[in-house]
C-alpha cells in the first residue's frame, strides 16, 4: 500500500512539471501565428519595400551628385583590386616602379544579358534613372572584383565563403571610422570624437598583426561589434553619401601615392647600399695594404708559382676588388675540393687592392691549393679606356674594367686549355673539378640555362637585347635559350679558334652607335656566346640568392655553386639573412684584422 501511494505521488508531480513547461509554449506559439497571420506580414513586406526604395533613392542621389559635381578626383581605376598595374601590387627588386596603363572596362568573361523592357508597360523616368543607377553600381562592382571570384561566378556550384572576410571587414570598420573622423571639424573634442578614437584605438590592439579569421580572438569580435554601433552612430551624424564616396577616394589615392613614393625611395637606397663599400671592408683593405709594405720585397712572393701555368691542373679565376669575397669564394672551393692539391686560383684586382689582396693571402693561405694575385694594370695589351667608354652607366658594377675582363681569358691565360671562371659572389658547396670532364661538344661556354619559365631566374633575350633594331633581329633568335654568369667552364683553345673576342669587341662598338643592349656583361655576353654555348645541369649552379627571388632550399642543397647575384650581397647588411649561414661559415671572423674593423658574424 505504501508503495502504491509512493508511485501515485510520483505520477502527480511529473503531470504538473509537463503542464508547467508546455503551456507557455503553446500560448507564444499560439500568439505568433495570429500575429503573422494577421497583418505582421504585411508589415514585413511593407517594411522591406520601404527600405529598398530608400536604398535606391540614396543611390541614385549619389551618382547624380558625382555627375553634377566638378571637382576633379582621382580615376576609378586605381582602385580597381584586380588592377595588376596599381602601386599597391609590390613586385620584384629589378622591375619597372612606374605604375601601368588602365585596363580596358570588361567584365572578364562574364556573360551578361540585357533584356529589352516591354512594350506593354513602359517604366516612369524616376524608374528609369533608380535602373540606370542599378546598372552602374553592378558594373563598377563587378569589375572591383578579383578575375578568380568573376570566373567562379560562371561554374554552377554552391557559394563559396569569401576567404578571411573578417580580417577584411575589420579593414573596412577602420578605414570608414577614420574617414567619418575627418568630416569632424578640427579641434572637436565632442563625446563622438572620444567614442570613434577610443573603438579605433581597440580595435587595432586587439586585432593587431592577424592576416586570417582562424586567428582572431574573442574580444576582437567583440570590438568588431562595438565599432559597428559606432559606425551606425556615425552615419546617423552624417548621412551624406557622396561626402563619404569622395573622402574614401581622397584618402585611397593619397594611400597609393605614399606608397609608391615609399616604394621608390627604398628601392634607390637599397640599391645605393649595394654599390657603397662598406667601412670594415674600407679598413680591412688599408690595415692589409699598411701591414704589405711593412714587409721585406723576399717575403712579398706568393708560393707554388711553378703551378701557375701548369695545363693538366684544375685552374679558377676570380675578378674582384673585394678582399673578404674573394676569401669566402677561395675557402669555400679548396674545402670541398677531392684533390686540393691540384687546384690554382687565379685572382685579378686592380693596382689599389693588390696589396691587400696578397697580403691577405700570405697571411692566410689556401691550404695545398696555389693562388696567383694579378693586377689588371700589368696588362699593357688592355686598354680600359676603351672599355669605360663604351659603357654608359652610373653603377660602377657595370663600367669596371674587371667585369668586361671575362671576355679576354684567352689572353689572359695563354698557356691553359680550360678554366672555371667564378663570380666574386658566389660559394661553393660541392667538388668543382668534374666541370673539367664534360663534354662540350665543339662549344666554348658551358653555362646552367636561364630560360624555364615559371623560375625564379628566368630570362629572355629581349629583356635586355633590343630587338627593334633589324641588325639583332637578323642575327638572333628571340627565343633562344639563355644562361647565366657566375660560374662557367670555357674552353680557351676553341674560343680562340673563333676569335670571340674580337667578335665581342665588334658588338661593343655597334653598341656605342646605337642603343642594341642594356648596360653590364650579361647581354653582350649572350651576343657573343650565341650558338656558342653548352648548356650544364642545373644543380651546377644556383642563382637567386642577393634578391627575393624565391628559390627552393631543396636547390640549394644539392647545388654546387649558389650565387647571391642581386644587390643584396652577403656581406652586406641588406644582405638576405635566410641566405647568408652559407657565406658566413667561410669567413674567418675570429681574425684580428676583422675584430678591429668591426666586421663581425
Amino acid at each position: 500500500m505504501r508503495l502504491f501511494w509512493k508511485c501515485t505521488r510520483i505520477f502527480i508531480i511529473l503531470c504538473l512539471f509537463a503542464v508547467s513547461v508546455t503551456t507557455p509554449i503553446l500560448l507564444l506559439s499560439s500568439h505568433r501565428l495570429r500575429h503573422l497571420g494577421s497583418d505582421g506580414s504585411k508589415e514585413f513586406v511593407g517594411d522591406l519595400s520601404i527600405i529598398k526604395q530608400r536604398l535606391e533613392v540614396q543611390a541614385l542621389n549619389a551618382v547624380q551628385q558625382e555627375e553634377g559635381r566638378s571637382v576633379k578626383e582621382p580615376i576609378l581605376d586605381v582602385y580597381r583590386d584586380g588592377d595588376q598595374s596599381s602601386a599597391v601590387s609590390l613586385d620584384s627588386i629589378d622591375k619597372d616602379d612606374s605604375v601601368g596603363k588602365p585596363k580596358n572596362a570588361s567584365l572578364s568573361g562574364i556573360d551578361v544579358t540585357t533584356h529589352a523592357p516591354k512594350k506593354e508597360s513602359q517604366p516612369s523616368l524616376p524608374e528609369q534613372k533608380v535602373a540606370t543607377t542599378r546598372e552602374k553600381l553592378v558594373l563598377l562592382q563587378e569589375k572591383s572584383r578579383p578575375e578568380e571570384v568573376q570566373r567562379g561566378q560562371n561554374v554552377q556550384s554552391h557559394p563559396r565563403r569569401a576567404l578571411d572576410e573578417k580580417v577584411k571587414e575589420v579593414k573596412d570598420q577602420l578605414i570608414k571610422a577614420k574617414a567619418f573622423l575627418n568630416f569632424v571639424p578640427p579641434g572637436s573634442n565632442s563625446n563622438f570624437v572620444k567614442e570613434i578614437k577610443l573603438r579605433i584605438k581597440d580595435l587595432e590592439r586587439a586585432v593587431g598583426e592577424v592576416t586570417k579569421d582562424s586567428d582572431l580572438s574573442r574580444r576582437a569580435i567583440q570590438k568588431m561589434k562595438a565599432m559597428d554601433s559606432t559606425l551606425l552612430k556615425a552615419s546617423k551624424l552624417f548621412p551624406e553619401c557622396s561626402a563619404m564616396v569622395k573622402k574614401l577616394r581622397a584618402m585611397t589615392y593619397n594611400a597609393e601615392e605614399q606608397l609608391r613614393s615609399q616604394k621608390n625611395q627604398a628601392s634607390f637606397l637599397v640599391n645605393l647600399a649595394g654599390r657603397t663599400t662598406p667601412k670594415g671592408l674600407h679598413c680591412l683593405s688599408m690595415r692589409l695594404t699598411t701591414e704589405y709594405f711593412s714587409l721585406p720585397p723576399e717575403e712579398q712572393e706568393l708560393p707554388d708559382q711553378h703551378k701557375f701555368q701548369d695545363p693538366d691542373l684544375y685552374h679558377f679565376a676570380v675578378f674582384s676588388d673585394n678582399v673578404l669575397a674573394c676569401s669566402a669564394v677561395v675557402n669555400s672551393t679548396v674545402s670541398t675540393a677531392r684533390v686540393p692539391e691540384k687546384i690554382v686560383f687565379h685572382i685579378v684586382t686592380d693596382s689599389l687592392n693588390l696589396p691587400a689582396m696578397t697580403m691577405w693571402f700570405l697571411s692566410n693561405p689556401p691550404g695545398k691549393a696555389a693562388i696567383q694575385i694579378q693586377s689588371i694594370d700589368k696588362f699593357d695589351w688592355l686598354s680600359n679606356k676603351y672599355i669605360l667608354q663604351k659603357q654608359e652607366s652610373l653603377d660602377p658594377r657595370y663600367t669596371s674594367p674587371l667585369n668586361h675582363l671575362r671576355f679576354y681569358l684567352p689572353d689572359i691565360f695563354p698557356s691553359l686549355n680550360k678554366i672555371v671562371l667564378l663570380d666574386h659572389d658566389v660559394v661553393v658547396k660541392r667538388d668543382l673539378t668534374g666541370l673539367w670532364r664534360i663534354n662540350m661538344k665543339g662549344k666554348v661556354n658551358g653555362a646552367v640555362e636561364t630560360c624555364l619559365e615559371g623560375e625564379p631566374t628566368f630570362r629572355r633575350m629581349d629583356m635586355f637585347i633590343n630587338f627593334t633594331d633589324p641588325l639583332v633581329a637578323k642575327r638572333f633568335d628571340v627565343k633562344s635559350c639563355t644562361w647565366a654568369f657566375g660560374m662557367n667552364i670555357f674552353d680557351l683553345q676553341e674560343w680562340r679558334k673563333r676569335n670571340l673576342t674580337a667578335l665581342y669587341h665588334k658588338y661593343l662598338e655597334l653598341g656605342s652607335d646605337r642603343p642594341l643592349m642594356k648596360a653590364g656583361t650579361l647581354p653582350i655576353g649572350w651576343m657573343t656566346f650565341y650558338k656558342h654555348t653548352r648548356g650544364i645541369d642545373r644543380r651546377w649552379h644556383v642563382l637567386g640568392l642577393g634578391y627575393e627571388s624565391g628559390v627552393r632550399l631543396n636547390e640549394i642543397e644539392q647545388a654546387a655553386v649558389i650565387h647571391y647575384d642581386g644587390v643584396m650581397k652577403p656581406w652586406l647588411e641588406i644582405g638576405l639573412q635566410k641566405f647568408k649561414p652559407y657565406w658566413k661559415k667561410h669567413v674567418w671572423y675570429e681574425h684580428p684584422y676583422l675584430q678591429q674593423c668591426n666586421i663581425h658574424d
